[in-house]
């Protein structure tokens, strides 16, 4: 069989490392297939462009091939920021959004990285479909993007031939479950190992801060959730929450709702759990005193919710971020 086409969309202000990290990923992959015995290269990777020349994140001069025909066409994120003016950034990326458009009406599988599902969802390729993108881009998404099922949980999700992952290294994540399709899963742990890559991560909420998330127009829910904070250890009382800002609860459900997208008690369990991972991240305080320290009587409880919102269960956690400092006051891991 001939190898895929694998072509990334260059385009001015993409970042150069995503131009260039997945196809550095297959090319590892390809010298490990060969020592085990492929006899060709399994992928063909090139970097593609309507435009003649590119100037990418930090200045860097990409070279860049014409648009053909591909079998996967992968769009890098932008240099973007929470202030970005995304209508004036896109507006000046019509040849690429017509260039996803075009492959992904020929039959190419589309694939995004990062904030590239911007692109991809300007290219009506997303409506109807489930989606992901940066954690820290995710609302502007999906207020921009209604008609798109955003799990901004998800590293990587692919729906109906059209994929997208979650920021900057999830690139690797994609790339690894690529390389385990079409090499087999003993290659892509070979290439993990090698380039030091996780091939285990399955979320990104382990990694989320959500006090880097824009707050405009949020003047409600912010004021709840700072209540909230202040009384991480009480007990849950929608009624009393609501008298406290002088509302109905069906009115501070909506309110919240419409500002912040979850319930209070959603917000309160992410914050309880945000506490939690800074305790089990810098102190030696047991998983049932850290649970307690949160607001939870129960340490099971407090466990399912934990995993359920970063993925992994406490000790599990623990055992990956945990730092403790020597004697000389430096911040190191824990050797595991």
């Amino acid at each position: 069989m001939s190898p895929l086409r694998v072509g990334v969309l260059a385009y001015p202000g993409c970042f150069a490392s995503e131009v260039f990290g997945v196809p550095d990923l297959l090319t590892m992959a390809t010298h490990v297939a060969a020592a085990h015995g492929a006899d060709q290269p399994a992928y063909e990777s090139l970097v593609v462009s309507p435009r003649r020349q590119v100037i990418a994140s930090a200045g860097s001069v990409l070279n860049v091939s014409s648009m053909r025909p591909l079998d996967v066409l992968i769009v890098p994120g932008f240099e973007s920021s929470p202030t970005i003016d995304l209508d004036a950034t896109i507006a000046n990326l019509g040849p690429e959004v017509s260039a996803i458009r075009s492959q992904a009406a020929s039959g190419t599988a589309v694939v995004s990285i990062c904030v590239g599902a911007f692109l991809v969802a300007e290219a009506g390729l997303l409506s109807g479909r489930e989606a992901t993108t940066s954690w820290l881009f995710a609302d502007r998404f999906a207020r921009r993007y209604t008609d798109v099922h955003l799990r901004p949980e998800r590293l990587v999700v692919t729906d109906r031939g059209v994929t997208t992952t979650a920021a900057f290294s999830a690139m690797y994540d994609f790339a690894l479950q690529f390389i385990r399709e079409h090499d087999g899963p003993r290659v892509a742990r070979s290439t993990a190992r090698i380039a030091l890559v996780d091939d285990a991560r399955s979320t990104q909420a382990p990694y989320v801060d959500s006090g880097l998330i824009p707050t405009l127009g949020r003047e409600f829910s912010l004021s709840v959730k700072r209540w909230l904070d202040q009384n991480l250890t009480a007990r849950y009382d929608l009624p009393t929450l609501a008298q406290e800002f002088h509302v109905s609860t069906r009115t501070m459900l909506r309110r919240f709702g419409q500002e912040a997208g979850e319930t209070p008690l959603a917000y309160l369990q992410t914050s309880r759990v945000r506490r939690a991972r800074h305790l089990l991240e810098t102190t030696e305080k047991t998983v049932a005193s850290i649970a307690a320290d949160v607001g939870y009587r129960d340490p099971g409880t407090f466990s399912g919710i934990f995993a359920r919102t970063t993925g992994q269960r406490p000790r599990e956690y623990r055992a990956k971020f945990h730092r403790h400092h020597d004697r000389h006051g430096a911040i190191q891991r824990t050797e595991r």
